[in-house]
């Protein structure tokens, strides 16, 4: 037991995960909590976080709900400055928050919809490591973790940018992870596949559909929040000391 809490333990820590409010960064939110880190829970809607927040801090946890929206830098810089003067610093990075504002052929993507989905699951997760990495550099080290996709590494047919977008996140954890490394800073990143969300809903919610495509699988199934969850405690912990710049994939096998 104390192997488990010495090397998976995250007490003292002090986490921020975006797109928190649900999902599967709301997993990631619980799972880090109740490994004894200080956690901010951060998403558009400050009423949706303040439910989450008083729900986990009733059984607990210390958690703190910060409002923000990821394609507003003034925003970030506030969540990242309101986490520094609540508890003290930063350790941990989850990079969770993610758009896909249009589903159909890349030639058809509407020029209104490219700024966004770069802001938010390209520029965003750059800014939020600028702004932490003083913190984390004063703090001897700390781990950064971009959820990306399996969409990154093969196009999915009709998501040709966001699979851009993950194809460019999954860089920036190496770039980082290469750049970081000389302030105890580790970057990795992790590439669901399937996963029960709402966000892929539109995928997973016609069973036909879906038996066709979980079927060739290895693990011939849909993945659960807590399968991400659990391999983002993993990576923010001790026991992933000498892992940086790895993309993780998490998929039932479907890159194989």
């Amino acid at each position: 037991m104390k192997l488990v809490e010495e090397h998976f333990g995250l007490a003292g820590k002090v986490a921020i995960v975006t797109g928190a409010s649900k999902g599967i960064g709301e997993s990631i939110a619980r799972f880090l909590a109740d490994a004894g880190a200080k956690v901010v829970i951060s998403s558009r809607k400050q009423a949706d976080l303040d439910i989450l927040a008083e729900e986990m801090c009733q059984a607990g946890a210390d958690v703190t709900a910060i409002a923000a929206h990821v394609g507003d830098s003034e925003q970030l810089k506030n969540l990242v400055e309101q986490t520094i003067a609540a508890y003290g610093g930063v350790d941990i990075l989850v990079n969770n928050a993610a758009a896909n504002p249009h589903y159909g052929p890349t030639l058809e993507f509407p020029e209104s919809a490219f700024e966004k989905i770069m802001q938010i699951n390209v520029k965003s997760p750059m800014e939020l490591t600028k702004l932490v990495q003083p913190s984390m550099k004063a703090r001897g080290g700390g781990s950064i973790i971009n959820i990306s996709s399996i969409a990154g590494l093969t196009p999915d047919p009709g998501l040709g940018m966001y699979s851009i977008t993950k194809a460019a996140l999954n860089m920036l954890t190496k770039v980082f992870a290469k750049e970081l490394g000389q302030d105890g800073i580790r970057v990795n990143a992790i590439c669901p596949g399937l996963i029960k969300t709402k966000f892929s809903q539109a995928l997973w919610e016609d069973k036909k559909n879906l038996d066709r495509f979980t079927k060739r699988l290895p693990i011939a199934r849909m993945g659960t929040v807590e399968e991400i969850a659990g391999l983002a405690l993993f990576l923010s912990s001790p026991a992933s000391g000498y892992c940086t710049g790895g993309i993780y994939t998490a998929d039932g096998g479907t890159t194989i």
